[in-house]
Parts: structure tokens; sequence; C-alpha cells
């Protein structure tokens, strides 16, 4: 996948692109960066992105023919999908994130100031925003939009059952994961995770997954297509908490 970047910004990307899965990624060339600086494509000489808005208000807005022109130069490819991120934007969920990871391009624009001049929404093909909050830019959405989709490319993740476990990839939250040592400060791992029993390791996960659920994000639970044994499990957690 070829994902390309605009930005006010580029140097906020070197850190992130060069660490840990997707840096793993670049170097078996599972992904590729092409981060663009939309500064390059005005044309005075202090290389001004952005104005005062029409109407008058607090803060400026990124100019139109600087930021259409920096979209423009990168052209249109195949199973190409142009995301403008900003905090309008539908929000990022896991099924919009396996949906992207289907494309072979993605061009990611990164908002700032008061966000960009309007006529720009024409030229990409959807908002998404990461949460009901916000931020200095669109540069951390597409940053955590990037790990995100990475994660469900082939061989990125080197075991895809750990990527099938996640939170919300199914319905459910994850469930807890315990590691040595078996005894930190009198809290011990459960004896189930210790008894070789697989069926009974399942079982517990999955109780556990569907307990966090209920308690932290019940809502989830509405879109739920409960597995045969997933009643007697809730009737547990119903009665012993």
């Amino acid at each position: 996948m070829r994902i390309d970047v605009l930005t006010l910004f580029p140097e906020m990307f070197q850190g992130p692109l060069n660490e840990s899965l997707l840096k793993k990624a670049l170097d078996k060339g599972l992904l590729s960066f092409n981060i663009v600086n939309i500064r390059d494509f005005a044309s005075d000489k202090h290389k001004t992105a952005d104005d005062t808005p029409y109407g008058g208000g607090a803060g400026m807005v990124m100019k139109i023919d600087v930021a259409a022109k920096a979209l423009k130069s990168l052209g249109r490819r195949e199973k190409h999908r142009i995301i403008y991120l900003c905090p309008t934007g539908l929000p990022l969920t896991q099924p919009k994130v396996n949906e992207l990871a289907n494309f072979q391009n993605l061009t990611l624009v990164c908002g700032h100031y008061e966000g960009i001049d309007a006529r720009l929404e024409r030229l990409v093909d959807e908002k998404i925003s990461i949460g009901d909050y916000v931020l200095t830019g669109g540069e951390i959405p597409a940053m955590v939009l990037i790990d995100a989709v990475a994660r469900q490319l082939p061989g990125v993740v080197k075991e895809a059952a750990s990527v099938e476990n996640d939170s919300f990839y199914g319905e459910l939250l994850d469930y807890l994961a315990y590691t040595k040592p078996e005894d930190f400060e009198g809290e011990k791992v459960p004896e189930v995770l210790l008894s070789g029993n697989h069926a009974q390791i399942e079982r517990w996960r999955r109780k556990e997954a569907l307990r966090r659920t209920f308690y932290q994000r019940p809502e989830l639970l509405a879109s739920l297509e409960p597995r045969a044994a997933d009643k007697e499990l809730i009737n547990e957690i119903l009665t012993n908490g």
C-alpha cells in the first residue's frame, strides 16, 4: 500500500513512521510513504498557505488554491481513496479501518488552523474524524489512521490471530492479558491461564471479553451475534459479577 500525506508539518511524521511495526512494514515493502509539504505549492515568496476567513472571525483558513494544487500533483491511481482528516468527518471505526485496508493507495489531507477552505471537499472522497474533540491539526489523526490500517495488511503483524483478537475487530472488547511474573505484589495470574486446558482458557477469555464489554461499552453488545455458549456466560456475569 502507498500512503501519501499532505501536511504543513512534514517533520512530524519522521519518528512515528520509522518505528515499530510501521518501520518493519516499510522494510518489507508492504508500505510506502510520500510526505508532501503543502507549502511547497504556494506561489508567493513567503510560502503562504493560509489567510483570514471571509465573513470575519477568529483564526486562519488554509487556502484552497494551495491545497488543491498539492492534492492534484499526486494524480489519481487505481484503488485510490482520498481522505480529509478533520473534526467534522465520520468517526474512524474498526469496520472503516478494515474497508480502507482494501485500497492500494490512500491520500491523507491534514487540516490545520480553522480548517481548509470548504471547496476542498469536492476534491476528496470522504472526511474522517478520530473523535469528538479538536486537535491542532490533522497530523496526529493521520498517524492514527495509518497505524490502524497498517495492522490489517497481510504480513505487517506477524501473527494474524493477534489482529483478529483485538478490541473492536469483532463485536467485543479484548480479553485481559497476563505474562510473567505469575505473582506481582500479591496479585496472581488467574489459575485457568496456567492450567494448560485450552478449552477452559478459551471459555474464560470469551467470558472476560463479554464482561469488559458489558461494563465498559455496553452499546457494543447491541450488534453482537452471540455464540451458542454466550447466554450461559452472560448469566454467570449477571449472577456473579
